[in-house]
């Protein structure tokens, strides 16, 4: 068919993939941290005291105070490339753009800061993506991660006139591709240690506990990988839960006393975040840094750090595979 000559050009369809992470400051500075936080801390899905009550707060003194404290962590972390998470989350979607060739369009985003999904699903659709899958790279499905990101994408479609088709990759807790890339990471760790560690350690992101009554899934979801894991590893696999923040009651045990406990036994300890589809603050300063010191402060000896699955061959394998999986029909 002729188009008329006024018509507006008309973009081959295209099917696109946007992977999505949680998020990080521009620079490793008190200002653009204390952006990030607001938008982050600001999430009632995040934190769930009602406004009225939380925003004081939050603009008191945790905006205050905490930003020169974390913009002194992600300091310690920051490469040539920026933040580890989105410099790591952008060579995953190059990886994932190679090993799709050129029928899929692959973007990624930040839930909170930049590239924000709005402005990536927008960016896909220039490109004629009409039908576009949203893979929030969380395996163990919690409200604060996965449903924020179907938050984002629901509210942008608001917005738009023409929207595009939307899919939303499942969380893969249990999934055998994501196991059998765990099960390939922590075995090449072991093997290039000089020392056979006592404890194996998986450490999670913690989540107040109320969460867990509430009904979110999150703390059966870790427990399931962690179980299967273990079973493929031929070996036992301890769980734990990092980053409390607040007076209020977390998941538990936690890592920093799980760390504690292990050094003054006299255990050595290797440890790694399952739950962490890319290494970023939590994991490179929170366990790789703070966690060596504190384990060698409670008198630990020999301590080892296992990266996260991030761009390498397993990690990109298990995306791909997550990924064809959820296009079934669409490519």
């Amino acid at each position: 068919m002729t188009l008329p000559p006024d018509h507006p050009p008309v973009v081959a369809p295209r099917v696109g993939v946007l992977l999505v992470n949680l998020g990080t400051p521009d620079a490793p500075d008190p200002p653009s941290v204390r952006r990030y936080l607001k938008q982050f801390l600001s999430d009632r899905r995040v934190v769930e005291i009602p406004p009225i009550l939380w925003q004081p707060i939050l603009r008191g003194i945790i905006l205050t105070t905490r930003p020169k404290k974390s913009a002194h962590a992600y300091a310690q972390v920051w490469t040539e490339e920026g933040s580890p998470l989105a410099a790591i989350t952008r060579a995953q979607a190059a990886a994932l753009q190679s090993a799709l060739g050129a029928e899929v369009e692959v973007a990624y985003a930040m839930r909170y800061g930049e590239p924000a999904i709005g402005r990536a699903m927008d960016a896909l659709t220039a490109a004629g993506c009409r039908r576009i899958l949203l893979a929030p790279l969380y395996p163990q499905y919690c409200a604060a991660t996965t449903a924020t990101v179907v938050d984002a994408a629901a509210d942008h479609l608001k917005t738009l006139r023409w929207q595009p088709s939307l899919r939303f990759l499942p969380p893969y807790a249990d999934d055998p591709a994501y196991l059998g890339a765990l099960k390939t990471s922590v075995e090449a760790g072991l093997a290039a240690l000089d020392f056979v560690p006592d404890v194996l350690l998986a450490s999670f992101h913690g989540m107040p506990e109320r969460t867990l009554h509430l009904g979110d899934p999150y703390h059966c979801q870790c427990q399931k990988t962690v179980r299967l894991l273990s079973e493929a590893l031929g070996r036992p696999v301890e769980v734990a839960f990092q980053s409390r923040f607040g007076r209020a009651k977390w998941l538990e045990p936690a890592t920093d006393v799980q760390l504690e406990a292990f050094a003054k036994a006299g255990k050595s300890v290797a440890i790694f975040a399952p739950g962490f589809a890319a290494d970023c603050l939590e994991t490179l300063e929170e366990l790789a840094i703070r966690g060596r010191e504190q384990f060698e402060a409670a008198g630990g000896k020999q301590f080892a750090y296992f990266p996260c699955l991030n761009a390498d061959a397993p990690g990109t394998a298990m995306l791909e595979a997550l990924v064809r999986r959820e296009l079934a029909g669409w490519i």
